[in-house]
Order: structure tokens, then C-alpha cells, then sequence
């Protein structure tokens, strides 16, 4: 869950909060947003979706990263956590906080119905502007669904891939089956949803 908790800071000021902060904030048009816990099968599906990429980039000149990398995005003075991101070449860090990257080929965004809105609306905004981003990727927790939004000459196109099928990311030169991704989501989804609290 997505939840504002200042209503302004400086770069300066965020970057001193989120050092000092055991939660992982994010910085967006001059907001500080507090990234909560995530649910189950969000985790399960970043989890899959990490050994994936580090099965199919093995030997290859890209990277992924998961959720605890902090990106910077210079276009717009943005700072958030991909649930995971992919660099192919050259990693290229903030100069004087090293521990922001500032060139993701891909991002990926395991989306829930706390963080949909905040991930698709001011997020996705933002991940535009990122110069050197070939692709953005958000994988659902409802339904067995990945859309994946690369950047074209025209702009960017979308290419969505539904339950049993397979979806290519060419920015990377990889094929995702949905199959492997939601590897164990019906019985997951199950489970919690038969859990008392929910």
C-alpha cells in the first residue's frame, strides 16, 4: 500500500528521511509515499518472476535487481523501488548516493489493489520520462495477466499476454510463460482467500 506521510520535502530532506527510515519511501512530485508490506502472492509472484529473469539473463550483459534497489529517475526527480528492475550494460549510479540506479532497461511492478492506481497513474508517469527505459512490466495479482509497455518510435506500445500464454519482452530478448510466472497462484490465491482475515 501506497500512502503519502509529508505533505512536501526537498530531495535533501527526503533522501535524509529515507536513509533514517527502516520503511522504504518513495519521492514523487515533491511527496514522500510509504511503501507498506506487500500480500502473499504479490511476494510470491516478485519471487518467481526473479528466478525467471536470472534464469534466462544468465551469461548475458544484463542484470536484474529486486525490490530494495532504490531508482532514481533524473528526467523528473523521482525515487522509487521497482519490485524489480533489469540493467543491460553498464550500471550507472547516482554520483553522490550510490545506492540509486539511474539506467533500468526494464522495470517490472507486481501490481494490488492498494498500489494499482499509485503504480499506473503517477508511476508509470514518471517511468516515461526515463530516458534510457526500453520497457515497463506490470504483472497482476487478480487474474493471470502481464501487460508490458515498450518504448517505440511513436511513442509506446502495448502487448498483453492472459492466462496460459506467453509474452515476449524485447528489450530484454526473453519469452515469459505466464505458466511459470504464476507457477502455485491458484492455490496461493486460495489459501489466502480462505485465511480468516480476509
Amino acid at each position: 500500500m501506497a500512502t503519502a506521510v509529508a505533505l512536501r520535502q526537498t530531495v535533501s530532506e527526503y533522501l535524509e528521511m529515507s536513509e533514517a527510515s527502516e520503511a522504504r519511501l518513495e519521492f514523487v512530485n515533491g511527496e514522500v509515499v510509504a511503501m507498506a508490506g506487500a500480500s502473499p502472492v504479490h511476494e510470491a509472484l516478485v519471487m518467481n518472476l526473479g528466478a525467471l529473469l536470472s534464469g534466462k539473463l544468465r551469461g548475458r550483459p544484463c542484470r536484474p535487481f529486486g525490490s530494495n534497489l532504490r531508482v532514481k529517475i533524473a528526467e523528473t526527480g523521482m525515487y522509487c523501488y521497482p519490485d524489480l528492475s533489469v540493467v543491460c550494460g553498464k550500471l550507472e549510479l547516482e554520483p553522490t548516493r550510490p545506492e540509486s540506479l539511474c539506467n533500468p532497461t526494464v522495470v517490472f511492478e507486481v501490481l494490488s489493489r492498494s498500489t494499482e492506481g499509485y503504480d499506473r497513474g503517477a508511476k508509470a508517469a514518471h517511468y516515461r520520462q526515463l530516458a534510457g527505459l526500453n520497457a515497463y512490466v506490470f504483472v497482476s495479482t487478480d487474474a493471470k495477466r502481464i501487460e508490458v509497455y515498450a518504448r517505440a518510435d511513436a511513442g509506446w506500445t502495448l502487448t498483453e499476454a492472459r492466462e496460459t500464454g506467453e509474452l515476449r519482452i524485447d528489450a530484454l530478448d526473453i519469452v515469459l510463460q505466464l505458466d511459470d510466472v504464476y507457477a502455485g497462484f491458484d492455490e496461493l490465491t486460495a489459501t489466502v482467500a480462505a485465511s480468516p482475515a480476509s
